[in-house]
């Protein structure tokens, strides 16, 4: 069987001297469907039904057939487009439009074509006349919103005709909704991101640490929920020297999610440590099937985690999860990761003001101790003087000395907080020191501080007051005596230790049958591991700035133990 016996289906134009007759039995034994038509226009119809293997008319009819042929490839070229294509009348007419123009509705159709006659008035207006030709604008772009639902765009070309006056418009239209969302949505990130890291310095110095923490994280939780709709969330900062995640917000997650140790490592610590480790953000569509995911939501099906990235450097991990399939999109990621760097910026910048606070108020008792020293000594020696002249007249023996030991006082403070601004100031002073009290007797204490001076202090003055206490010298070493047989009645600790920090001990603490409550200390409201808003929430009984006095530390002291 020859080559054209394959072809399937053919064409013929009959006319003056061609009957299609005469070749119709012809073309019936090789074809399988042979169509005879009389007129161009019916031939043209043919051809919008269907393809033809071969196409036969007079040669007369064949170029404009081909015309014809060519124009209608052309518009089914412009059918299959994603975007609506239209031609417009001067008289404002929509002559022709493809089939996604068609699928649009009335009322996006009436502002196309309304957009088209600016173009049209636009193009036919004598140019300006500072504009050379080459300044003539030939296309215009139009933006068209319907409502606060639809947004459309199109650029708008003329026809021009011999004559070289404009006959038509086209216009090029494509539905721009999901872009203007998705940009609107990005402002308002970036808005939200800006608002984030707006920590004024004289705003964040009326509130002490824990109101600082806690303004940082509802803004946290107020943009993730209302702008991105994420619900189940956390927060993992890195801890250079362990290299651990620490878990420092956690929203809609299960506490024994939270619980779950992980170091910043690509194998063997979850998503979260693949993500802290490489820097790349990471969608799980289906956790189930995911070998990294290391349990989080009870129901969760898919989840997506983004580094929190200052400067280029990973400083921890926003992990989010979905009770859905597949919920997180590529628009999604993109997000997190904006919105993320804004967390790691305001992180940041809370941390480099409470340091800066903790660096400012140093520096203030070194300068104030400075100022007072001289008039101070000038009024010690002076009494000195005064005190030697009336060597005769006890009372007045009396009242020098008094002022003098108090005079003293004061500048033996200002000097041991500038040589040592950890410390607990009144516990070596007898007056202040207080005595042993039978509410107090027997209460097993366990402090934990790596500075010797508060250790030793606060040992000092618990065990003058009755109680038995046991000291630490790390976080390791408190919970090698939580681990251990004493039955604790109260645990203070400080924030900031080595090998463990101060949540990790009041979570210890908490873990114990007994549950003893806790008093974390910390020097001058710093806490860069965020743990004070954390231990908060589950329970913590008080936090104490250092320095303190003796008198704040028996107060909490008494509150924690729920004595009158």
């Amino acid at each position: 069987m020859s080559t054209i016996s394959n072809l399937r289906r053919a064409l013929v134009l009959s006319g003056p001297g061609f009957k299609a007759t005469e070749v119709y039995d012809n073309l019936a034994r090789n074809y399988d469907a042979v169509v005879c038509v009389s007129t161009m226009e019916e031939a043209v119809a043919e051809l919008r039904k269907g393809s033809f293997e071969i196409v036969m008319s007079q040669a007369a009819d064949f170029l404009p057939l081909e015309r014809a042929h060519g124009s209608l490839q052309s518009e089914m070229v412009l059918d299959t487009i994603g975007e609506g294509v239209c031609m417009i009348n001067p008289a404002g007419r929509m002559v022709w439009s493809n089939r996604r123009m068609k699928q649009w509705s009335p009322e996006v159709i009436q502002r196309i074509s309304a957009a088209c006659m600016q173009a049209i008035a636009a193009f036919t207006a004598p140019p300006a006349a500072h504009l050379s030709e080459h300044h003539v604008f030939h296309s215009r772009k139009f933006a068209i919103s319907i409502g606060d639902s639809q947004f459309f765009e199109l650029v708008c070309s003329p026809v021009h005709n011999q004559e070289n006056a404009i006959s038509h418009v086209v216009a090029v239209c494509w539905d721009a909704t999901h872009t203007r969302r998705l940009q609107q949505q990005l402002d308002a990130i970036d808005q939200a991101g800006r608002e984030l890291v707006r920590l004024e310095k004289e705003a964040i110095a009326k509130l002490n640490f824990l109101q600082r923490q806690q303004l940082l994280e509802e803004r946290i939780i107020k943009f993730l929920r209302q702008l991105m709709h994420f619900d189940h969330f956390n927060i993992r900062l890195l801890d250079p020297a362990s290299n651990k995640l620490e878990p420092v917000m956690a929203v809609g997650m299960p506490e024994e999610a939270m619980e779950v140790e992980l170091f910043c490592e690509a194998e063997g610590n979850g998503i979260c440590g693949y993500v802290a480790a490489t820097g790349r953000s990471y969608i799980s569509p289906d956790v189930a099937k995911d070998p990294r995911y290391v349990a989080g939501l009870d129901t969760a099906k898919s989840s997506l985690t983004v580094p929190l990235m200052l400067y280029d450097k990973t400083i921890g991990v926003l992990n989010i999860e979905s009770d859905q399939y597949a919920f997180f999109t590529e628009d999604d990621r993109q997000f997190a990761e904006i919105f993320g760097r804004y967390v790691a910026i305001a992180l940041n910048v809370l941390d480099l003001l409470m340091l800066e606070q903790r660096t400012s108020s140093g520096k203030l008792v070194q300068e104030i101790a400075c100022e007072v020293s001289g008039p101070l000594n000038d009024m010690i020696y002076d009494l000195e003087m005064v005190k030697e002249a009336n060597m005769d007249n006890a009372a007045l023996s009396q009242a020098i000395n008094t002022i003098l030991v108090n005079a003293n006082t004061v500048r033996n403070t200002f000097w041991s907080m500038c040589t040592s601004p950890q410390q607990v100031f009144g516990a070596h002073d007898e007056r202040r020191l207080p005595q042993e009290d039978p509410r107090l007797r027997g209460k097993r204490i366990l402090v934990a501080d790596d500075q010797a001076n508060i250790r030793e202090t606060i040992h000092f003055v618990l065990t003058h007051c009755g109680c038995i206490v046991d000291t630490a010298t790390d976080g390791a070493d408190a919970l090698a005596h939580l681990a251990g047989q004493p039955r604790y009645d109260l645990v203070l600790s400080d924030i900031r230790m080595p090998h463990k920090n101060g949540y990790e001990v009041f979570a210890a603490a908490q873990k114990i049958g007994h549950n003893p409550p806790v008093i974390l200390m910390t020097g001058f409201g710093y806490d860069p591991d965020h743990s004070i808003v954390q231990a908060s929430k589950e329970g913590l009984a008080a936090v104490l700035s250092k320095p303190f006095k003796v008198e704040r530390l028996m107060q909490e002291i008494f509150k924690a133990l729920a004595i009158a």
